[in-house]
């Protein structure tokens, strides 16, 4: 089983999230983190079941998807670091997981 690693800046990212969802619906916030989470920790069993990145094919990077939210992360030999958390409308701006990747280790 692989070790879950959060890092920071994916932290405050999926916290963002929720904070804006709840303005107007708090159990929808609440939902959503539980939802991330829980789709997160099925990593540690099955990390390699997340998707390529369309935008940066080919990558060492995959994502899951836990609507509205994309997760990226990377796999190491035995972890999966957690690197970004955004909207699926947003565009995502190709140096950011490499930058997050750096600092996350």
């Amino acid at each position: 089983m692989a070790e879950i690693v959060w890092t920071e800046p994916a932290l405050k990212d999926l916290d963002e999230i929720a904070e804006y969802i709840a303005l107007d619906k708090f159990n929808a916030a609440q939902l959503l983190v539980r939802n991330v989470f829980e789709r997160v920790d099925l990593l540690g069993h099955s990390p390699s079941s997340g998707r390529k990145i369309p935008e940066l094919s080919p990558s060492k990077y995959k994502e899951v998807i836990v609507g509205p939210c994309r997760v990226f992360y990377r796999l190491t030999e035995n972890s999966v670091y957690i690197l970004h958390v955004m909207r699926i409308e947003r565009e995502l701006r190709k140096y950011l997981l490499q930058d997050r990747d750096m600092k996350g280790r």
